[in-house]
């Protein structure tokens, strides 16, 4: 179902287009923490409005995905400088080098060994990197996958989605790795969450939400439209899962049995890339072009 002007969304601005809002997280303090992936920042949203900005040291580091820490600290990827970056919630930040060069970093979680892991889309990688800055990295045994998104799975493991490998991974906190061929050929997919009892993800180059099993089941479910290009995807509560569509400027929502049902976003061509569950309970999505996106549910 496709619903056109829903009242429940609306949408705030929260920087210029040049920033680049891309990644967002609810963070430990009740607000929302945001990366401006094109000026370098991170960006703390309160639901009153109010808006902090944060400059990283280098302006051109790519901040991307963030994520709450163990340690009451955000975590998130730099995939230009090749780093991992912490900031705190008054705003202090620091940064932590990756061993492998180039390696181009990109999804983080929080795992269930109290540390963060994370992907490396040029080198085929899954890292981990302790609160204290303690790095470790296993190699994938395909190369060329490019590791997009990673979440902290129902079953004590990391899973992630291999955007170029046409495959969903999965990742113990030992480094044992196993991968899922997906169906569709050249489903590309890059988002990815745990809704508690299952692992869902998107598929930007087939438009289609996918759900993998424990045990390794897959099944699929088309969007409307093929050409939408599902980027990230959170889930709500088990079975209930909200995506961005980066191709068509809409939230989508699809259900335990598959039933799709999406939201034009106000702007046409706002490109919705990250999305998570506010502190206020709706759905809070980054929009590229410069503001957020807010769904009741």
């Amino acid at each position: 179902m496709h619903q056109s002007d829903s009242p429940v969304v609306r949408e705030i601005s929260v920087a210029d287009k040049d920033a680049g809002p891309y990644g967002i997280t609810t963070g430990p303090d009740g607000a929302l923490w945001l990366t401006f992936v094109h000026s370098g920042s991170i960006a703390r949203l309160a639901l009153d409005g109010e808006l902090r900005e944060f400059p990283l040291d280098m302006p051109s580091c790519r901040p991307t995905v963030i994520t709450p820490g163990p340690d009451g600290a955000l975590w998130f990827t730099r995939s230009q400088d090749h780093r991992i970056g912490r900031i705190t919630t008054e705003g202090e930040a620091e940064s932590f080098g990756l061993p492998t060069p180039e390696s181009g970093p990109y999804g983080i979680t929080a795992g269930p060994d109290g540390a963060l892991w994370f992907t490396q889309m040029n080198t085929g990688r899954i890292g981990r990197i302790t609160s204290k800055g303690e790095i470790g990295e296993f190699a994938l045994p395909v190369e060329g996958a490019f590791p997009a998104a990673i979440t902290n799975g129902p079953d004590g493991a990391l899973w992630f989605a291999l955007n170029q490998a046409n495959a969903i991974g999965r990742i113990t906190t030992d480094g044992d790795t196993a991968l899922y061929p997906l169906p569709t050929p050249g489903a590309a997919p890059v988002g990815i969450t745990s809704d508690g009892a299952a692992v869902w993800f998107v598929e930007i180059g087939a438009g289609q939400v996918g759900r993998i099993s424990t045990d390794g089941r897959i099944d699929e479910f088309p969007l409307p439209d093929r050409t939408a290009k599902p980027h990230a995807v959170v889930a709500a509560a088990t079975g209930d899962c909200w995506f961005t569509e980066w191709g068509a400027s809409r939230i989508g929502r699809i259900t335990a049995s598959g039933e799709i049902t999406e939201y034009d976003l106000p702007s046409p061509s706002c490109e919705p890339h990250g999305i998570t569950v506010g502190p206020d309970g709706a759905l809070w999505a980054a929009l590229e072009t410069g503001g957020v996106a807010r769904v009741a549910p």
